[in-house]
């Protein structure tokens, strides 16, 4: 098994899940919002919804909101035998590239039936919004299978923790780019043509998954000669049992959980927010998301200096803050002051958005290396299953009853503009959590000084 060296190779192998990440952002941003007409603006309905009509039944608790909660929840639950099939695939070719090669396939295929088929065309029953949750739930499936198995190459194939960080980092970086395709971009995009149009044009970006695939090399783990594994499974329960029992993992997933609810409450309903308030999405998301690889620098100076909680606590209080502000600026009437305004909070959040998304990655496979070190177990698919488990859980609470509750029905009854501030408290209620973190994620990426 070879190892990724090099700056620009692990720059460059960072970039693999930018474009299947895009697909999901698409799916939670605009493809399951495109099935409603409630919380957008008149001007949007056209572009922004497939038939400008509801096609599945709304409602705080509604059809609709189970269904994309079940999804959410089948998404987290989904990640923990998904890790164990790749984590236990034996071929020829290894086990992470044919596992990610499988779920490509099928995140390609269930994002377009999703975007093109409708059962039922401009009626809102039964069949469209059983089908659309179906079809959601096979997307997160496949989608899954691809990305932890990515994932667990970052523990497989890189040396050390200086270079899981700076796949992290530039992930988070790859990040923003698809953030800036996704919320500005394709922003601009729907002025003029019709979201089914617009996730078709984004959709070939997903071959970038293909990187991985020529990338890593992996030994053949079937049989040898003489009948004996080359590398020996590990059975879900046993795999899981490794996980559950670290228990600096376990604490970070709570923290970890109540900051993915604030965040993807805010990406899920940012194309009504925006709409609803006037405010120009494309400004705030282009000053929010263009300086990250600059403000990036200051989060890691501080992780280097004072380690991780610091620069997590930085990171949380400063997002808090640009919401709170943003709630602020969406209650002006408008104008010129209206629009600097929103240029000011888009700055302010973009010094915590990267580091948001750089934890994500950087602590599981760290956790995840050392549990390895500790055991001789390689089970690292599990480690960014699980974290899935706990977040797809958040964010199905946020994206479903409390979304689809602040949405309303669409009849001019929202409660949209109060979407930042329950973001908000979110992070101040994260950011309380970091100080039960142990100290082995605490003092992660912190420079030992030589004695």
């Amino acid at each position: 098994m070879n190892k990724i060296t090099g700056r620009g190779k692990i720059i460059l192998y960072a970039a693999s899940g930018m474009g299947v990440n895009l697909l999901n952002t698409m799916m939670a941003s605009y493809l399951c919002s495109a099935l409603l007409t409630g919380g957008f603006g008149e001007a949007a309905i056209p572009y922004q919804t497939f038939e400008q009509t509801n096609l599945v039944i709304p409602g705080a608790f509604g059809l609709w909101a189970i269904m994309a909660l079940i999804a959410k929840i089948i998404d987290g639950v989904i990640d923990v035998p998904m890790a164990s099939i790749s984590d236990n695939l034996r071929t020829r070719f290894g086990r992470r590239r044919p596992a990610i090669l499988i779920g490509l396939v099928g995140v390609i295929f269930f994002y377009t039936m999703f975007t093109l088929v409708t059962p039922i065309h401009g009626q809102m029953t039964v069949l469209n919004t059983v089908y659309y949750g179906v079809i959601l739930c096979l997307f997160y499936t496949t989608y899954t299978l691809t990305m932890v198995s990515y994932y667990a190459t970052f523990t497989e194939f890189l040396e050390n923790e200086r270079d899981r960080n700076l796949v992290s980092n530039a992930k988070s970086v790859f990040d923003i780019f698809y953030f800036i395709i996704g919320y500005v971009l394709v922003a601009a995009l729907l002025k003029g043509l019709n979201i089914r149009v617009v996730a078709m044009i984004v959709l070939p970006l997903s071959l970038l998954m293909l990187i991985p695939i020529f990338m890593i090399k992996e030994k053949d783990l079937r049989k040898d000669a003489s009948g004996v594994e080359v590398s020996p499974k590990i059975s879900l329960v046993k795999s899981l049992g490794y996980t559950f029992r670290n228990r600096d993992f376990i604490i970070w997933m709570f923290v970890y959980s109540i900051m993915t609810f604030g965040v993807q409450l805010f990406l899920g309903g940012i194309n009504e927010y925006f709409s609803k308030t006037g405010m120009s999405m494309m400004i705030v998301m282009a000053c929010s998301f263009a300086p990250v690889p600059f403000t990036l620098l200051i989060y890691n100076k501080i992780l280097k200096k004072y380690g991780f909680a610091i620069a997590f606590r930085y990171t949380l209080l400063t997002y808090a803050f640009g919401m709170t502000a943003m709630y602020g600026v969406a209650n002006l009437a408008g104008g010129t002051a209206k629009t600097v305004l929103a240029v000011v909070v888009g700055l302010i959040s973009s010094l915590s958005i990267g580091s948001l998304f750089a934890v994500s990655y950087s602590v599981p496979s760290q956790l995840a290396a050392d549990e390895e070190a500790r055991t001789g177990q390689s089970n690292s698919a599990m480690y960014f299953a699980v974290q899935g488990l706990f977040s797809a859980v958040a964010a199905g609470i946020a994206t479903g009853p409390v979304l689809t509750g602040l949405k309303g029905s669409g009849e001019g009854q929202s409660a949209i503009v109060y979407m930042t501030l329950i973001c908000a408290a979110a992070m101040l209620v994260s950011f309380a959590m970091t100080f039960i973190l142990p100290g082995t994620v605490r003092g992660m990426g912190k420079e030992k000084k030589d004695k």
